[in-house]
């Protein structure tokens, strides 16, 4: 099956410019198709394409997607991660199809975030269970609670634990209650997540 790395680098209205194995970004129009990849729709920072005969979802701006490869029916099955110029593993992604921007932490116990991006994903975190954690600020109150789909570069999983902070920020923290669930591989500057369950 063919297989292909897809970029999402830019969106018109009916177009997306796209970039396939690292190659100049394109403009591909909503059903075309260009080295066997085909745009299938586009919506918002997103577009859905095809490739070998599998439908796959890509975000503006994301890390390239890793698209058509022999992933079973559970959908995509790996993501690469590059770091930052801070060393950070910055990608983008959704809560409950809600976007955002995650940052792997290895030190938080859960996926953490405000009570804005809860509402965003359509998350009522006051009835979530009520726990103290540890901040850099010291000891605050925060929710534990389940997100039903946490979607990373394309990878989704569902039911995942999370815990709501008391204050809002300006990216999700993508700790072990979804990291523990991947194989996770790190050489140099790339970190490598693979399903586990």
């Amino acid at each position: 099956m063919h297989a292909a790395e897809v970029g999402l680098v830019g969106i018109f209205p009916g177009k997306a410019v796209i970039s396939i194995d690292g190659g100049a970004p394109r403009i591909v129009a909503v059903g075309q198709t260009l080295n066997g990849v085909k745009l299938v729709s586009i919506s918002g920072d997103t577009a859905i394409i095809e490739v070998g005969g599998k439908q796959e979802r890509i975000v503006l701006g994301a890390q390239p997607l890793n698209a058509g490869g022999g992933d079973d029916a559970q959908g995509q099955q790996s993501i690469t991660l590059i770091a930052d110029s801070r060393g950070h593993f910055v990608t983008t992604g959704s809560l409950n199809g809600a976007l955002t921007t995650f940052v792997v932490d290895t030190g938080a116990s859960s996926i953490a975030m405000g009570p804005g991006q809860a509402r965003q994903a359509g998350i009522d975190y006051t009835k979530g269970e009520a726990a103290m954690v540890g901040t850099a600020n010291g000891v605050a109150k925060a929710w534990r609670v389940r997100i039903d789909r946490v979607t990373v570069n394309g990878l989704t999983l569902r039911d995942v634990e999370g815990m709501v902070l008391p204050q809002d920020m300006p990216i999700v923290l993508l700790g072990m209650t979804f990291l523990n669930r991947m194989n996770m591989t790190r050489e140099g500057n790339t970190m490598v997540l693979k399903r586990r369950y």
